[in-house]
Protein backbone atom coordinates (compact mmCIF):
# COMPACT_ATOMS: atom_id res chain seq x y z
CA UNK A 1 0.00 0.00 0.00
CA UNK A 2 0.98 3.82 -0.79
CA UNK A 3 0.06 6.12 1.85
CA UNK A 4 0.66 9.88 1.22
CA UNK A 5 0.84 12.13 4.34
CA UNK A 6 0.06 15.97 4.21
CA UNK A 7 1.48 17.89 6.81
CA UNK A 8 4.77 16.06 8.67
CA UNK A 9 4.04 17.66 12.41
CA UNK A 10 3.64 16.10 15.43
CA UNK A 11 1.25 13.84 14.59
CA UNK A 12 1.64 13.69 10.68
CA UNK A 13 5.20 12.26 11.56
CA UNK A 14 4.05 10.01 13.87
CA UNK A 15 1.32 8.74 11.44
CA UNK A 16 4.19 8.57 8.87
CA UNK A 17 6.77 6.75 10.52
CA UNK A 18 4.02 3.99 12.07
CA UNK A 19 2.67 3.32 8.51
CA UNK A 20 6.60 2.87 7.24
CA UNK A 21 6.96 0.52 10.13
CA UNK A 22 4.28 -1.84 8.93
CA UNK A 23 5.96 -1.92 5.58
CA UNK A 24 3.62 0.60 3.52
CA UNK A 25 5.48 2.50 0.92
CA UNK A 26 5.28 5.58 2.73
CA UNK A 27 5.44 9.95 0.98
CA UNK A 28 5.38 12.63 3.03
CA UNK A 29 4.57 16.33 2.23
CA UNK A 30 4.54 19.68 4.16
CA UNK A 31 6.31 23.06 3.07
CA UNK A 32 7.44 23.95 6.54
CA UNK A 33 10.97 22.98 7.13
CA UNK A 34 10.11 20.03 9.62
CA UNK A 35 12.24 16.59 9.59
CA UNK A 36 11.68 13.74 7.62
CA UNK A 37 10.65 10.41 9.39
CA UNK A 38 12.98 7.47 8.63
CA UNK A 39 11.93 5.49 5.67
CA UNK A 40 9.21 7.87 4.38
CA UNK A 41 9.87 10.20 0.69
CA UNK A 42 9.66 13.33 0.55
CA UNK A 43 7.55 14.68 -1.59
CA UNK A 44 7.97 18.54 -3.30
CA UNK A 45 4.47 18.92 -3.22
CA UNK A 46 0.80 18.17 -2.96
CA UNK A 47 0.31 16.83 -6.23
CA UNK A 48 3.64 14.61 -6.22
CA UNK A 49 2.95 13.47 -2.58
CA UNK A 50 -0.93 12.24 -3.67
CA UNK A 51 0.17 10.68 -6.69
CA UNK A 52 -0.77 6.99 -7.15
CA UNK A 53 -1.43 6.82 -3.20
CA UNK A 54 -3.84 4.44 -2.27
CA UNK A 55 -4.40 6.52 1.22
CA UNK A 56 -4.05 10.28 1.81
CA UNK A 57 -3.97 11.04 4.99
CA UNK A 58 -4.79 15.10 5.49
CA UNK A 59 -2.82 16.53 9.19
CA UNK A 60 -2.15 20.22 7.65
CA UNK A 61 -4.85 21.72 10.79
CA UNK A 62 -7.86 22.31 10.63
CA UNK A 63 -7.69 26.11 9.23
CA UNK A 64 -6.58 24.20 5.75
CA UNK A 65 -8.31 21.51 5.57
CA UNK A 66 -10.55 22.40 2.90
CA UNK A 67 -8.15 24.25 1.06
CA UNK A 68 -5.60 21.45 0.78
CA UNK A 69 -8.75 19.30 -0.22
CA UNK A 70 -9.23 21.27 -2.47
CA UNK A 71 -5.83 20.93 -4.06
CA UNK A 72 -5.82 16.95 -3.70
CA UNK A 73 -9.36 17.15 -6.02
CA UNK A 74 -9.08 15.63 -9.26
CA UNK A 75 -5.32 14.33 -7.94
CA UNK A 76 -6.92 11.26 -6.33
CA UNK A 77 -6.26 8.26 -7.96
CA UNK A 78 -9.72 6.28 -8.72
CA UNK A 79 -10.01 4.28 -5.95
CA UNK A 80 -7.67 6.08 -3.29
CA UNK A 81 -8.96 6.69 0.05
CA UNK A 82 -8.68 10.51 1.68
CA UNK A 83 -9.13 10.66 5.11
CA UNK A 84 -8.67 13.97 7.47
CA UNK A 85 -7.63 13.55 10.71
CA UNK A 86 -7.74 17.66 11.54
CA UNK A 87 -9.53 18.89 14.48
CA UNK A 88 -12.27 20.81 13.31
CA UNK A 89 -15.91 21.33 13.66
CA UNK A 90 -17.74 19.17 11.75
CA UNK A 91 -18.99 21.45 9.29
CA UNK A 92 -15.69 22.04 8.09
CA UNK A 93 -15.42 17.93 7.51
CA UNK A 94 -18.47 18.40 5.41
CA UNK A 95 -16.98 20.99 3.67
CA UNK A 96 -13.79 18.68 2.85
CA UNK A 97 -16.19 16.48 1.80
CA UNK A 98 -17.86 18.71 -0.82
CA UNK A 99 -14.34 20.15 -2.05
CA UNK A 100 -13.25 16.54 -3.19
CA UNK A 101 -16.34 16.39 -5.81
CA UNK A 102 -16.48 12.98 -7.12
CA UNK A 103 -13.80 11.63 -4.31
CA UNK A 104 -15.83 12.23 -1.86
CA UNK A 105 -17.62 8.70 -1.66
CA UNK A 106 -13.74 7.80 -0.83
CA UNK A 107 -13.60 10.24 2.12
CA UNK A 108 -13.29 9.24 5.81
CA UNK A 109 -13.41 12.04 8.88
CA UNK A 110 -11.16 10.81 10.86
CA UNK A 111 -10.92 11.94 15.02
CA UNK A 112 -7.87 11.43 17.42
CA UNK A 113 -8.62 10.68 20.90
CA UNK A 114 -6.19 10.40 23.32
CA UNK A 115 -2.82 11.96 22.83
CA UNK A 116 -0.54 11.16 19.78
CA UNK A 117 2.90 11.99 22.04
CA UNK A 118 1.75 9.28 24.80
CA UNK A 119 0.42 6.49 22.23
CA UNK A 120 1.57 7.53 18.91
CA UNK A 121 -0.08 5.64 16.18
CA UNK A 122 -1.53 3.07 18.49
CA UNK A 123 -3.87 6.33 19.91
CA UNK A 124 -7.84 5.72 19.84
CA UNK A 125 -9.86 6.88 16.57
CA UNK A 126 -13.42 7.95 15.94
CA UNK A 127 -14.33 7.16 12.03
CA UNK A 128 -16.80 8.40 9.91
CA UNK A 129 -18.24 8.88 6.44
CA UNK A 130 -18.65 6.98 2.83
CA UNK A 131 -15.12 5.40 3.18
CA UNK A 132 -14.92 4.98 7.14
CA UNK A 133 -15.12 1.07 7.06
CA UNK A 134 -11.54 0.71 4.54
CA UNK A 135 -9.88 3.71 6.61
CA UNK A 136 -10.73 2.46 9.84
CA UNK A 137 -9.05 -1.26 8.70
CA UNK A 138 -5.97 0.54 7.31
CA UNK A 139 -5.36 2.38 10.92
CA UNK A 140 -6.44 -0.80 12.65
CA UNK A 141 -3.20 -2.25 11.26
CA UNK A 142 -1.33 0.19 12.97
CA UNK A 143 -2.67 -1.71 16.30
CA UNK A 144 -4.98 1.45 16.21
CA UNK A 145 -8.28 1.49 18.60
CA UNK A 146 -10.28 2.30 16.04
CA UNK A 147 -14.76 2.51 16.12
CA UNK A 148 -16.80 3.42 13.06
CA UNK A 149 -19.42 5.77 14.17
CA UNK A 150 -21.53 6.42 11.30
CA UNK A 151 -21.55 7.51 7.23
CA UNK A 152 -22.00 11.23 7.39
CA UNK A 153 -18.74 13.23 7.40
CA UNK A 154 -18.08 15.57 10.70
CA UNK A 155 -19.90 12.93 12.99
CA UNK A 156 -16.70 11.79 14.13
CA UNK A 157 -15.13 15.71 14.47
CA UNK A 158 -18.23 16.54 16.02
CA UNK A 159 -17.62 13.80 18.97
CA UNK A 160 -14.06 14.83 19.58
CA UNK A 161 -14.77 18.52 19.97
CA UNK A 162 -17.90 17.29 22.40
CA UNK A 163 -14.46 15.51 24.27
CA UNK A 164 -12.18 19.41 23.98
CA UNK A 165 -15.10 20.80 26.01
CA UNK A 166 -13.30 19.02 28.86
CA UNK A 167 -10.10 17.88 27.71
CA UNK A 168 -8.92 21.60 26.63
CA UNK A 169 -11.01 23.01 29.22
CA UNK A 170 -8.73 20.89 32.22
CA UNK A 171 -5.65 21.80 30.46
CA UNK A 172 -6.19 25.54 30.03
CA UNK A 173 -7.04 25.26 33.91
CA UNK A 174 -3.68 23.48 34.69
CA UNK A 175 -2.06 26.29 32.81
CA UNK A 176 -3.92 29.00 34.25
CA UNK A 177 -3.41 27.50 37.90
CA UNK A 178 0.40 26.80 37.39
CA UNK A 179 0.63 30.12 36.16
CA UNK A 180 -1.32 31.48 39.58
CA UNK A 181 0.82 29.05 41.58
CA UNK A 182 4.03 31.00 39.72
CA UNK A 183 2.97 34.41 40.64
CA UNK A 184 2.32 33.76 44.17
CA UNK A 185 5.67 31.68 44.82
CA UNK A 186 4.25 28.56 45.63
CA UNK A 187 4.38 26.58 42.46
CA UNK A 188 5.65 23.07 44.20
CA UNK A 189 2.61 23.37 46.08
CA UNK A 190 0.24 24.23 43.49
CA UNK A 191 1.43 21.45 41.53
CA UNK A 192 1.08 18.95 44.29
CA UNK A 193 -2.61 19.56 44.74
CA UNK A 194 -2.79 19.46 40.97
CA UNK A 195 -1.39 16.01 40.77
CA UNK A 196 -2.94 14.60 43.86
CA UNK A 197 -6.40 15.13 42.26
CA UNK A 198 -4.71 13.45 38.60
CA UNK A 199 -5.21 9.63 37.98
CA UNK A 200 -1.76 9.94 35.74
CA UNK A 201 -0.13 12.44 38.58
CA UNK A 202 3.01 14.22 37.28
CA UNK A 203 2.77 12.67 33.75
CA UNK A 204 -0.83 13.99 33.14
CA UNK A 205 -0.30 17.17 34.33
CA UNK A 206 3.19 17.71 32.80
CA UNK A 207 1.38 16.57 29.45
CA UNK A 208 -1.32 18.85 29.60
CA UNK A 209 0.38 21.89 31.13
CA UNK A 210 3.27 21.75 28.09
CA UNK A 211 0.71 20.53 25.74
CA UNK A 212 -1.92 23.50 26.04
CA UNK A 213 1.11 26.10 25.82
CA UNK A 214 2.61 24.82 22.72
CA UNK A 215 -0.49 24.46 20.76
CA UNK A 216 -2.37 27.08 21.99
CA UNK A 217 -2.34 28.86 18.81
CA UNK A 218 -3.82 25.67 16.91
CA UNK A 219 -6.29 24.51 19.83
CA UNK A 220 -7.79 28.30 19.49
CA UNK A 221 -9.77 27.22 16.55
CA UNK A 222 -10.78 23.65 17.90
CA UNK A 223 -12.47 25.20 21.36
CA UNK A 224 -14.08 27.82 19.55
CA UNK A 225 -15.38 25.21 17.45
CA UNK A 226 -16.39 23.42 20.94
CA UNK A 227 -18.00 26.73 22.34
CA UNK A 228 -20.20 27.31 18.37
CA UNK A 229 -21.26 23.69 19.33
CA UNK A 230 -22.59 23.96 23.13
CA UNK A 231 -24.20 27.38 20.97
CA UNK A 232 -26.22 25.03 18.86
CA UNK A 233 -27.18 22.36 21.57
CA UNK A 234 -28.76 25.57 23.26
CA UNK A 235 -25.88 25.33 26.18
CA UNK A 236 -24.38 28.45 27.55
CA UNK A 237 -20.78 28.02 26.65
CA UNK A 238 -20.04 30.28 29.15
CA UNK A 239 -16.79 28.11 31.07
CA UNK A 240 -16.39 27.27 26.98
CA UNK A 241 -15.49 30.99 26.18
CA UNK A 242 -13.00 31.05 29.33
CA UNK A 243 -11.32 28.54 27.93
CA UNK A 244 -11.34 30.35 24.31
CA UNK A 245 -9.99 33.36 25.98
CA UNK A 246 -7.10 30.93 27.92
CA UNK A 247 -6.10 29.71 24.70
CA UNK A 248 -5.94 32.99 22.75
CA UNK A 249 -3.88 34.90 25.93
CA UNK A 250 -1.68 31.95 25.41
CA UNK A 251 -0.77 32.38 21.58
CA UNK A 252 -0.39 35.92 22.43
CA UNK A 253 2.26 34.95 24.71
CA UNK A 254 3.53 32.87 21.32
CA UNK A 255 4.87 36.09 20.09
CA UNK A 256 8.03 35.34 17.92
CA UNK A 257 5.23 32.85 15.78
CA UNK A 258 2.70 35.36 15.60
CA UNK A 259 5.35 38.11 15.06
CA UNK A 260 6.30 36.09 11.55
CA UNK A 261 2.43 36.71 10.72
CA UNK A 262 1.97 39.82 11.05
CA UNK A 263 4.55 40.18 9.11
CA UNK A 264 3.12 38.89 5.95
CA UNK A 265 -0.11 41.03 6.93
CA UNK A 266 1.66 44.03 6.96
CA UNK A 267 2.74 43.56 3.13
CA UNK A 268 -1.07 43.38 2.11
CA UNK A 269 -3.80 45.61 1.61
CA UNK A 270 -6.97 45.07 3.68
CA UNK A 271 -9.06 44.60 0.94
CA UNK A 272 -7.16 41.37 0.13
CA UNK A 273 -7.43 40.28 3.40
CA UNK A 274 -10.97 41.05 3.29
CA UNK A 275 -11.16 39.01 -0.11
CA UNK A 276 -9.33 35.78 1.97
CA UNK A 277 -11.58 36.44 5.00
CA UNK A 278 -14.53 36.26 2.27
CA UNK A 279 -15.43 40.00 3.60
CA UNK A 280 -15.95 39.13 7.21
CA UNK A 281 -14.03 40.71 10.33
CA UNK A 282 -13.66 44.20 8.06
CA UNK A 283 -14.26 47.46 10.09
CA UNK A 284 -17.13 49.34 9.05
CA UNK A 285 -16.25 52.77 6.80
CA UNK A 286 -17.30 55.09 10.16
CA UNK A 287 -14.00 54.44 11.38
CA UNK A 288 -11.12 56.14 9.20
CA UNK A 289 -7.48 56.79 9.27
CA UNK A 290 -6.96 59.96 11.48
CA UNK A 291 -4.45 60.72 8.51
CA UNK A 292 -3.58 59.57 5.79
CA UNK A 293 -0.77 57.54 4.64
CA UNK A 294 -0.62 55.65 7.78
CA UNK A 295 -0.03 51.94 8.29
CA UNK A 296 -0.65 49.67 11.06
CA UNK A 297 -0.35 45.56 11.91
CA UNK A 298 0.30 44.07 15.78
CA UNK A 299 -1.76 41.84 18.21
CA UNK A 300 -4.64 43.72 19.52
CA UNK A 301 -5.36 44.67 23.18
CA UNK A 302 -9.12 45.47 23.49
CA UNK A 303 -10.63 48.08 25.47
CA UNK A 304 -14.60 48.48 26.32
CA UNK A 305 -15.01 51.81 28.00
CA UNK A 306 -17.68 54.38 28.78
CA UNK A 307 -18.25 56.74 25.77
CA UNK A 308 -16.78 59.71 25.99
CA UNK A 309 -14.62 58.09 29.38
CA UNK A 310 -11.00 57.36 28.38
CA UNK A 311 -9.79 55.58 31.68
CA UNK A 312 -9.92 52.95 30.45
CA UNK A 313 -7.64 53.86 27.83
CA UNK A 314 -5.08 55.25 30.13
CA UNK A 315 -4.79 51.82 32.55
CA UNK A 316 -4.15 49.87 28.98
CA UNK A 317 -1.46 51.92 28.48
CA UNK A 318 0.19 50.48 31.89
CA UNK A 319 -0.52 47.02 30.62
CA UNK A 320 0.37 46.85 26.70
CA UNK A 321 3.21 45.25 25.77
CA UNK A 322 5.76 46.41 22.41
CA UNK A 323 4.29 45.27 19.49
CA UNK A 324 0.14 46.01 20.92
CA UNK A 325 -2.53 47.77 18.75
CA UNK A 326 -5.34 49.53 21.50
CA UNK A 327 -8.39 48.21 20.11
CA UNK A 328 -10.81 50.69 21.62
CA UNK A 329 -14.80 50.50 21.52
CA UNK A 330 -15.92 53.84 22.64
CA UNK A 331 -19.57 53.09 21.20
CA UNK A 332 -18.92 55.13 18.19
CA UNK A 333 -19.75 58.69 20.22
CA UNK A 334 -17.94 61.36 18.27
CA UNK A 335 -18.39 64.18 20.71
CA UNK A 336 -15.66 63.74 23.29
CA UNK A 337 -12.02 62.69 22.25
CA UNK A 338 -10.88 59.58 23.82
CA UNK A 339 -6.99 60.11 23.09
CA UNK A 340 -4.93 63.26 21.51
CA UNK A 341 -0.92 64.03 21.20
CA UNK A 342 0.03 63.20 25.08
CA UNK A 343 -1.19 59.99 24.67
CA UNK A 344 -0.12 58.98 21.54
CA UNK A 345 3.49 59.93 22.74
CA UNK A 346 3.16 57.94 25.72
CA UNK A 347 2.25 54.98 23.75
CA UNK A 348 5.16 55.34 21.55
CA UNK A 349 7.03 55.19 24.54
CA UNK A 350 5.28 51.81 25.24
CA UNK A 351 5.88 50.50 22.11
CA UNK A 352 1.86 50.40 21.12
CA UNK A 353 1.96 50.08 17.57
CA UNK A 354 -0.78 52.35 17.10
CA UNK A 355 -5.10 52.91 17.94
CA UNK A 356 -8.44 51.76 16.39
CA UNK A 357 -11.02 53.66 18.17
CA UNK A 358 -14.59 53.77 17.82
CA UNK A 359 -14.84 57.18 19.39
CA UNK A 360 -13.46 60.67 18.22
CA UNK A 361 -10.01 61.89 19.15
CA UNK A 362 -7.86 64.73 19.16
CA UNK A 363 -4.44 66.78 18.15
CA UNK A 364 -5.03 65.09 15.00
CA UNK A 365 -1.83 67.24 13.29
CA UNK A 366 -0.22 66.46 16.20
CA UNK A 367 -1.20 62.17 15.92
CA UNK A 368 0.44 62.79 12.22
CA UNK A 369 3.55 64.16 13.18
CA UNK A 370 4.40 61.81 15.30
CA UNK A 371 3.82 59.36 13.29
CA UNK A 372 1.18 57.43 15.60
CA UNK A 373 -1.23 55.65 13.24
CA UNK A 374 -4.55 56.45 14.42
CA UNK A 375 -7.94 54.93 12.93
CA UNK A 376 -11.46 57.11 14.29
CA UNK A 377 -14.95 57.78 14.26
CA UNK A 378 -13.62 61.74 13.77
CA UNK A 379 -12.01 64.72 15.37
CA UNK A 380 -13.49 66.41 18.47
CA UNK A 381 -11.74 69.50 20.21
CA UNK A 382 -13.76 67.99 23.45
CA UNK A 383 -11.96 66.09 26.12
CA UNK A 384 -12.96 62.97 27.64
CA UNK A 385 -14.38 62.34 31.40
CA UNK A 386 -11.64 59.73 33.40
CA UNK A 387 -14.08 57.90 35.59
CA UNK A 388 -14.84 54.69 34.37
CA UNK A 389 -16.12 52.14 33.90
CA UNK A 390 -13.74 50.38 31.96
CA UNK A 391 -13.05 46.66 30.68
CA UNK A 392 -9.64 45.53 28.96
CA UNK A 393 -9.38 41.99 27.34
CA UNK A 394 -12.72 41.71 27.22
CA UNK A 395 -14.31 40.75 23.72
CA UNK A 396 -15.63 44.08 21.51
CA UNK A 397 -17.81 44.78 19.07
CA UNK A 398 -16.20 48.46 16.67
CA UNK A 399 -18.22 48.98 13.50
CA UNK A 400 -19.70 45.48 12.93
CA UNK A 401 -16.56 44.08 13.50
CA UNK A 402 -16.24 41.99 16.99
CA UNK A 403 -12.41 41.75 18.01
CA UNK A 404 -10.71 39.30 20.90
CA UNK A 405 -7.56 40.34 22.45
CA UNK A 406 -4.72 38.76 20.41
CA UNK A 407 -6.41 39.36 16.64
CA UNK A 408 -4.26 40.51 14.16
CA UNK A 409 -5.11 43.96 13.42
CA UNK A 410 -4.04 45.28 9.87
CA UNK A 411 -5.28 48.79 8.83
CA UNK A 412 -4.45 50.77 6.24
CA UNK A 413 -5.88 54.04 4.31
CA UNK A 414 -8.81 51.74 2.75
CA UNK A 415 -10.02 50.66 6.53
CA UNK A 416 -9.26 48.03 9.25
CA UNK A 417 -9.64 44.42 8.86
CA UNK A 418 -9.29 42.18 11.86
CA UNK A 419 -8.01 38.72 11.48
CA UNK A 420 -8.05 35.52 14.32
CA UNK A 421 -4.51 34.44 15.03
CA UNK A 422 -5.71 30.85 14.73
CA UNK A 423 -6.92 31.37 10.91
CA UNK A 424 -3.83 33.76 10.06
CA UNK A 425 -1.85 31.22 8.73
CA UNK A 426 -4.61 30.82 6.06
CA UNK A 427 -5.61 34.13 6.16
CA UNK A 428 -2.03 35.21 4.88
CA UNK A 429 -1.75 32.94 1.97
CA UNK A 430 -4.78 33.58 0.81
CA UNK A 431 -4.78 36.71 0.90
CA UNK A 432 -1.20 37.10 -0.73
CA UNK A 433 -2.80 35.07 -3.52
CA UNK A 434 -5.58 37.46 -3.98
CA UNK A 435 -2.90 39.84 -4.58
CA UNK A 436 -0.85 37.82 -6.88
CA UNK A 437 -3.93 37.28 -9.20
CA UNK A 438 -5.12 40.61 -9.14
CA UNK A 439 -1.36 41.96 -10.50
CA UNK A 440 -1.48 39.50 -13.08
CA UNK A 441 -5.34 40.58 -14.42
CA UNK A 442 -3.88 44.29 -14.57
CA UNK A 443 -0.90 43.18 -16.44
CA UNK A 444 -2.98 41.57 -18.93
CA UNK A 445 -5.47 44.97 -18.41
CA UNK A 446 -2.51 47.37 -19.42
CA UNK A 447 -1.60 44.53 -22.38
CA UNK A 448 -5.16 44.43 -23.92
CA UNK A 449 -4.72 48.43 -23.21
CA UNK A 450 -1.68 48.66 -25.36
CA UNK A 451 -2.99 46.87 -27.88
Amino acid sequence: MRVAVLGLGEAGAVYAAGFAASGADVVGYDPADVPTPARVERASGVEEAVREADLVISLVTGALAVEVADEVAGRLADSALYADLNAAAPERMEAVATALGEAAQRFADVAIIGSVKQFGAEASLLVSGPAAEPVAAAFRDLGSDVEVVGERPGTASRRKILRSVFMKGLGALISEAMDAGAAADETEWVRAQIVAELSGGDTTLDRLYAGTRKHALRRTQEVEAAAHLLHSLGVPPLVTTGVVNRHRLLSREAAGDVESLIAGLAEVPTPAIGDARDRLGLVGPRIRPVWSGARLAGRALTVLTRPGDNKGVHEALAVARPGDVLVVDGGGYPGRALIGELIAHRAVNRGIRGMVIDGAVRDADGLREAGFPVWAVGVSPAGPYKSGPYRIGTDVSIAGAVVHTGDIVVADDDGVAIVPQADAVRVLSDAQAVVADEAARYERILADRAS
